[in-house]
């Protein structure tokens, strides 16, 4: 391995000058902390970073292997209802086992947030899911446009009529958005499949119009698509809802150019921003913040990022929404568990695999528009990727799990919905004081549920935005996290890189150029170059208790300057914050 070393800034300025000198017209951007993050440990314990680009292929080799014999397999069937499109479809247990699924149970109760979630989770770490296994598993999800309601959107359930098995299907509005953010983000990873774009204009009209009826008022449990009118309910209003219309018709105006778009876009954000404090319900909060800092940087928005961040991470305190739902920042018992997505109070902290692999994917872009975060986003992820581990029955010890017994079926790649702070539901004798417990909710959802249902496919299925973000450096505890890896709809931009350094002095890190053609490192915090001509590997340094934000350029592309935008030739690789927001 041939390593270029980079430790003379002044050198490089003076071999490089044309670069440093039309970019480097700031001082180093200025860091924001949130509060919450920074009562997070620097090293979390114990600590082990696993491999998550491999965990998300093994889940999809195994989940997606129809040939399997056993108790609860195969994991995955065929639905040839053909429900809302003259085609057949696939379904997969929501959890092990589970009772009320697949062609034992009701063939057609599937849950498009574990489905497609699946999909999703595949195609970022690279998986062709348009030719799998003789199958176009993409096109077999349009099933899940619900036409026949006459509601035009993506839903949880195919059929309308197995929402009283469980889930939610249009009383829960977060259960009715999040199918359609996972078909858009879905529709990106997986271009022209035949009908996509059709069914993406149906929805985007669909949240555009409804966006025109709600005029600003987001207070209620769910929206009646077909009816066109809000709705409450005995489920909490879900305000954040605002977030996941404009995360829609963003990605929608993006690639459709439609400027209606555009503007619903702005016009959710408004109504989501003028809330009086967190209304953070299960996963859309967070994408709020993606939206913001995109509006922000590209058409002249001054939303306020560090407000939508401590109301996502502090989470809601409303006596009338889902109070305590945020993130948690707490060493329970022997293991950090800070970063972890869910309840904060709920039995004093439940927190949730699925919701905390969803944060990553808005929050860790966001990042690319509004680089105040760097420091801030770096430390969480360090944290939230330490501890989601805990949730998988073989990354934890027996003590600890409440089905220690029954976990080969997992294969590790399988895990708990989630890790408790104590187990109050149960009450397993042998966990009595043990602080924390990995288990589910699976064995309460129907009559005769096993207990192999605590392992939950639909919270293990979006693991590829771990595996598409996180890789491991040749320091311990430094990651390299990919900021364009779900960054959806993005316009043209080169790869770019945040390496955050929790330790009190500077580290060497090994940068390796996949592309094997030469190129220049280019930090956007520091507007530098700190590394050019390499088309091998090379080291670059990172302060103590600092990042780096660094952006992948052809050699020799000079980063020039101009209102506001750092660019690469006609690429735009930083945005400078505005003093707005």
């Amino acid at each position: 391995m041939k390593i270029k070393l980079h430790t003379s800034y002044a050198l490089l300025g003076i071999l490089y000058g044309s670069v440093v000198s039309c970019a480097n017209d700031n001082k180093t951007t200025e860091q924001v902390s949130i509060e919450r993050i920074a009562n997070m440990p620097d090293h979390p314990q114990p600590y082990k970073m696993i491999d998550w680009y491999e965990k998300a292929h093994n889940f999809d080799q195994y989940i997606f292997n129809a040939g399997q014999k056993g108790k609860f397999l195969p994991f995955i069937w065929s639905d040839s209802s053909k429900r809302n499109f003259d085609q057949n479809t696939f379904g997969l247990y929501t959890a092990v086992g589970d009772v009320r699924q697949g062609p034992q149970g009701n063939v057609e109760f599937h849950e498009a947030i574990c489905t497609m979630g699946s999909l999703l989770g595949a195609g970022l770490v690279g998986i062709d899911k348009t030719n799998q296994n003789n199958k176009n598993y993409i096109k077999m999800i349009q099933n899940y446009f619900n036409s026949e309601n006459g509601w035009n959107i993506m839903m949880d359930n195919t059929n309308p009529k197995v929402a009283s098995l469980g889930g939610g299907y249009g009383r829960d509005w977060w259960y009715d958005i999040f199918p359609n953010v996972l078909f858009y983000g879905i529709c990106d990873l997986f271009p022209n499949v035949s009908r996509a774009d059709s069914l993406q204009h149906l929805i985007a009209e669909r949240f555009y119009k409804a966006d025109s009826v709600l005029k600003g008022n987001y207070n209620y449990s769910f929206f009646d698509y077909a009816k066109l009118q809000g709705v409450s309910n005995t489920i909490p209003h879900q305000q954040d809802a605002a977030a996941g219309h404009a995360y829609v018709l963003l990605c929608a105006y993006e690639k459709f150019h439609d400027p209606r778009y555009l503007s619903a876009a702005k016009s959710a954000m408004n109504s989501f921003i003028s809330q009086k404090e967190s209304r953070f319900y299960e996963v859309l909060m967070p994408f709020g913040a993606l939206v913001a800092a995109r509006l922000n940087a590209e058409y002249g928005g001054s939303y306020d990022i560090k407000k939508i961040l401590n109301w996502t991470f502090d989470g809601c305190k409303a006596n009338d929404g889902r109070t305590g739902w945020g993130v948690i920042a707490e060493r329970w018992g022997n293991y950090d568990v800070h970063g972890l997505q869910g309840s904060i109070t709920d039995g004093g902290g439940y927190a949730f695999l699925m919701n905390s692999f969803d944060l990553a994917w808005p929050l860790v872009p966001m990042v690319r528009y509004d680089n105040r975060f760097a420091n801030a986003i770096g430390k969480w992820m360090l944290n939230v990727a330490n501890a989601a581990r805990l949730m998988y029955p073989y990354e934890i010890d027996d003590e600890h799990q409440w089905l220690s017994e029954k976990k080969q079926i997992t294969k590790n790649v399988i895990a708990y919905e989630g890790l408790r702070k104590e187990d109050f539901v149960y009450r397993k004798k042998t966990m009595e004081g043990v602080s924390p417990v990995a288990l589910g909710d699976g064995p309460q959802w129907a009559k005769g549920q096993p207990q192999e249902s605590m392992f939950s496919l639909y919270s293990s299925a979006q693991v590829g935005i771990f595996g598409s973000i996180i890789r491991k450096t040749n320091v311990d505890q430094i990651l390299q996290i990919n900021c364009t890896a779900t960054d959806f709809y993005k316009k043209k931009s080169f790869p770019t890189y945040l390496y955050f350094n929790p330790y009190d002095s500077a580290k060497s890190i090994i940068f390796h150029n996949d592309q094997h053609t030469p190129v220049d490192l280019y930090d956007v915090l520091s507007k530098r170059v700190i590394a050019e001509n390499t088309n091998d590997d090379c080291l670059f340094s990172v302060e103590k208790k600092s990042s780096r934000l660094i952006v992948v350029l052809p050699h020799k592309v000079p980063v020039t300057v101009a209102d506001g935008l750092y660019r690469a030739g006609d690429t735009v690789v930083a945005y400078q914050p505005t003093s707005k927001n």
